[in-house]
């Protein structure tokens, strides 16, 4: 059974009073388990995508299901509950809280879980060992390099053990050496834990990771490979 499925998926917005349509009539199915990489010049509806199936968006027509669930139906506060504990969210500026150390941004979406500060703690120490900038825990974004901040939004996205990990250009602006580590831990996270990826990405050198490549163009799917 898909982890993802998306049935004639659109979404309209309204900008002055010119109707655009970033994504149209998608079907989409993301098994469990799998790196995707989405493809597309800007405005495909990548990102529009992304926020979908993280529930910050919500489509104008079709449907979203996840894990059996669909996401399209749920009332606010049910989305909101659901992505907390379902969704991490690898933002391309790492949106780091800057008067917050490397341990409390980790620990930040963790404060929404019924979780002792022990556990907490726990769960923070490992995450932080995972992504490798244990070191760094006391450190603040201004005291950290581009790719240190970006092992810790990752880690602030998988510290609560989500069922999805979006990553919207994950890499875009880091240098190669340390985009190439950031995408080697990803791979891990997925091969290690089971993670089922969708990333956003510019670069034809990070596709290389992934098991599948999407191109998106103009909101529809115009090609697929399966490594």
């Amino acid at each position: 059974m898909p982890l993802i499925e998306c049935r004639q998926l659109t979404k309209h917005y309204l900008r002055g009073s010119e109707q655009i349509t970033p994504l149209q009539r998608l079907d989409l199915t993301i098994d469990r388990g799998s790196f995707v990489a989405l493809m597309g010049p800007s405005g495909s509806g990548k990102t529009t995508l992304l926020n979908l199936i993280a529930g910050i968006d919500r489509p104008s027509e079709g449907e979203l299901i996840i894990d059996g669930q669909h996401i399209h139906t749920m009332s606010r506060g049910k989305l909101a509950h659901w992505r907390s504990t379902n969704i991490g969210y690898i933002f391309q500026l790492y949106n780091l809280v800057p008067v917050l150390t490397a341990y409390e941004n980790v620990e930040l979406p963790l404060l929404l879980h019924s979780l002792s500060r022990k556990d907490r703690h726990r769960r923070v120490a490992e995450v932080l060992d995972v992504v490798g900038i244990s070191d760094r825990y006391k450190h603040y974004p201004r005291q950290l390099s581009g790719g240190q901040e970006q092992r810790v939004a990752i880690a602030r996205a998988i510290v609560t053990e989500p069922t999805i990990l979006l990553a919207d250009e994950p890499t875009g602006d880091l240098d190669r050496e340390t985009g190439t580590a950031i995408m080697e831990l990803l791979k891990r996270l997925q091969t290690d834990k089971n993670q089922t990826i969708v990333m956003v990405t510019h670069d034809p050198l990070t596709t290389k990771w992934a098991d599948t490549l999407l191109h998106l163009e103009k909101g529809q799917l115009v090609e697929a490979v399966t490594s």
